[in-house]
């Protein structure tokens, strides 16, 4: 059985040069391999993800020479995702919760991903008789204790105790949005997903996702985590920080110079000259990959690396 990889943005804005590269450097670890990579339109987010936003993100992709074995949209698993909230119901492990966000920041315990770990405070509450779908708060998994051995393909060691590092996840929002970790592990095991290659910035919470998959009984992939451009200030890229969209990119490179650029950005090429996505693949492994993050400036309506210089 071959390998099967994903690409799973989230489809809240437009994509940006780190969205670029994680999508380039998935889709090369499943083609150098002669494996299939999954492209996951994560498009879940009620209020900023539009059906605009999701065919932008589709078509950009295609823009730059990448072609998927499958396309998928995150909404269309729903019912999958309900199952799974329906397994943790059944296992008793599934429980409302009536914090607010400024509740839980509160008690300003903080995670390893830098964001606030759940103190506990409703694990005790009980779902209503009518079970999970009567309440419209907020739903998390009550995790149970013990580390989660992981070290992923790069060497980079990922063991921890989610439960005590972040505490109990919501799986299902406010809003009736099914949070983020439980729809990737469904989702996954949905497209028979081996391998997950993404960001560096999402590895500190793979022990919460590899407990999900356990109490699902879900099927374990291998994992690899690549660099980060960053901004100058040290930031990763982000729509959230206002890094340049697309649209700009589009305005000032064709799809090979972009691919060139990222290409050398990661120290695959010497230089930043035009090339194709497909004529990476043959020369393409990760030991040729540069293990640091980088920074990336947007300058006179071109990018750079600060850091670098052109060869010849």
């Amino acid at each position: 059985m071959s390998d099967v990889g994903r690409f799973a943005p989230s489809t809240t804005g437009p994509a940006h040069p780190g969205t670029l590269l994680a999508a380039l450097l998935c889709w090369l670890d499943a083609r150098s391999r002669g494996g299939c990579v999954v492209l996951r339109l994560e498009d879940l987010d009620p209020e900023r993800s539009t059906p605009e936003r999701v065919a932008a993100m589709e078509k950009g992709l295609a823009w730059l020479g990448l072609d998927w074995d499958e396309t998928v949209r995150q909404s269309a698993n729903r019912a999958a995702h309900d199952d799974a909230l329906d397994r943790l119901a059944a296992a008793g492990a599934l429980y409302p919760c009536a914090c607010s966000r400024a509740t839980h920041k509160s008690h300003g315990l903080r995670a390893p991903d830098g964001g606030f770990r759940y103190a506990g405070t409703c694990r005790g509450r009980a779902l209503p008789p009518g079970g999970w779908r009567e309440t419209e708060e907020p739903l998390r998994a009550a995790l149970p204790g013990g580390v989660v051995p992981c070290i992923d393909e790069s060497g980079l060691d990922l063991s921890q105790d989610p439960a005590a590092e972040y505490g109990d996840p919501v799986v299902r929002r406010r809003d009736g949005a099914i949070a983020y970790h439980l729809a990737s592990v469904v989702d996954d095991a949905l497209a028979g997903v081996t391998r997950v290659v993404r960001g560096r910035d999402l590895a500190p919470t793979t022990g919460v996702q590899l407990r999900l998959r356990a109490m699902l009984d879900l099927p374990r992939p291998v994992y690899r985590h690549h660099l980060l451009l960053l901004e100058e200030r040290g930031e990763k890229l982000a729509k959230l920080h206002g890094a340049v969209g697309l649209p700009e990119l589009r305005g000032r490179y064709d799809a090979p110079a972009l691919c060139g650029f990222l290409a050398w950005a990661v120290e695959l090429r010497p230089d930043a000259s035009r090339i194709s996505p497909r004529d990476l693949v043959a020369g393409f492994a990760w030991e040729r990959v540069r293990s640091a993050d980088r920074v990336v400036r947007w300058d006179g309506g071109r990018l750079d690396l600060p850091d670098a210089e052109r060869a010849g």
